[in-house]
């Protein structure tokens, strides 16, 4: 019988990818556990909901009775807790939002998998897991050399980064205080495909397509590491897997690129991919503006403990990341049209009121 795996914010863009790869490529039972926010979109788990491994709970992390059913029905072997507001730039708008799901939701959801855990038995109960999935943003800004590492001091600069900062101490409470096994890990910055297109990569590419500006924060030499998603999803597997109670894990892509310098290479693809677009060279799009308030200047993940504890390393460069998400983009624009107009919101509406 295969395990049972709750994914919070599996509509969104990692829990999608997630959810896309333990469906094809392995025998676990997943439900998709997630409020549907704007940031949720149903299309991107198309592929994987046909599935009789796949159960979808349209469910917010912050209501602990519908939280309470939804262990209870399924009855879960681990958790892979992804569900959380994401954009910086929203988290500066509106600071409350993220405090309440990042932290409210997260200290609910730990409470529902607390009581569900208590309740298991042998076996069950030992290999059960809570996997918690954060970020690299916690640890706040790097200097020109450096890299963050799982000792790195937490100093987070923007509301989502402290919001995401207090849900890993929660998490790590919880381990400590009550015994739940739990891993965490923290992530550089994703990308790929069914990214939502208020973040940078997929942004830059719908703008490019449109000869809009292609607006970079400041002068452009703030400094990412970039990890193709599909990168991120094996390391997730591989730390539920095999990644020890109580321990966090960094990933990271070796990818280290300025802004400029992503946004550069992003144009040059696009005139490969498109000679006889009237925007080439598209690079001739971008224009700066000013600078985001708290900007942190360079992050950089140390991954030496998950290659060498666990086996993980990414697959992909950026180059070769880079182009597999721009073919993705100019592939499916049916995808990524249905998030600009709206309509895909429609039809996540008809969804709940056919689950209800």
């Amino acid at each position: 019988m295969s395990k049972t795996l709750i994914v919070t914010g599996g509509a969104g863009f990692i829990g999608s990818a997630v959810i896309r790869h333990l469906i094809h490529h392995t025998d676990y039972r997943v439900v998709n556990l997630d409020r549907l926010t704007y940031a949720g979109n149903p299309d991107s788990v198309a592929g994987a909901a046909g599935s009789a491994r796949y159960a979808f709970e349209q469910v917010d992390i912050r209501d602990r009775r519908a939280l309470d059913r939804v262990f209870g029905e399924h009855r879960p072997a681990a958790v892979m807790h992804l569900a959380a507001e994401s954009h910086v730039d929203r988290s500066i708008e509106g600071p409350a939002e993220f405090i309440d799901t990042n932290i409210v939701g997260t200290s609910t959801l730990l409470e529902a998998a607390r009581a569900w855990w208590i309740g298991l038995e042998g076996e069950a109960r030992a290999a059960f897991r809570f996997h918690h999935v954060s970020t690299d943003e916690v640890y706040g800004s790097l200097g020109t050399t450096g890299l963050f590492t799982e000792e790195t001091p937490y100093q987070p600069n923007s509301p989502y980064a402290a919001s995401k900062a207090a849900s890993d101490h929660l998490v790590r409470a919880w381990h400590h205080t009550y015994g739940l096994p739990v891993v965490t890990s923290n992530c550089s910055n994703n990308y790929g495909p069914c990214q939502f297109p208020e973040k940078l990569i997929p942004h830059m590419i719908l703008n490019a397509l449109d000869g809009k500006p292609l607006p970079i924060y400041g002068d452009g030499t703030n400094v990412r590491d970039w990890l193709y998603v599909d990168d991120h999803v094996r390391a997730l597997v591989r730390i539920l897997e095999q990644g020890r109670p109580g321990e966090t894990y960094n990933v990271g892509g070796h990818n280290e690129c300025t802004n400029m310098e992503v946004v550069t290479t992003l144009c040059e693809l696009l005139d490969e991919l498109l000679p006889e677009s009237p925007h080439r060279p598209h690079k001739s799009l971008i224009t700066f503006v000013k600078d985001r308030p708290g900007h942190d200047r360079r992050y950089a993940i140390d991954a030496a403990k998950i290659e060498k504890e666990l086996g993980w390393t990414p697959e992909e460069t950026f180059e070769s990341g880079l182009r597999k998400t721009v073919q993705w983009y100019l592939e499916n624009p049916e995808w990524w049209r249905r998030v600009l107009d709206g309509s895909y919101r429609l039809e996540r509406i008809g969804l709940a009121e056919g689950a209800s």
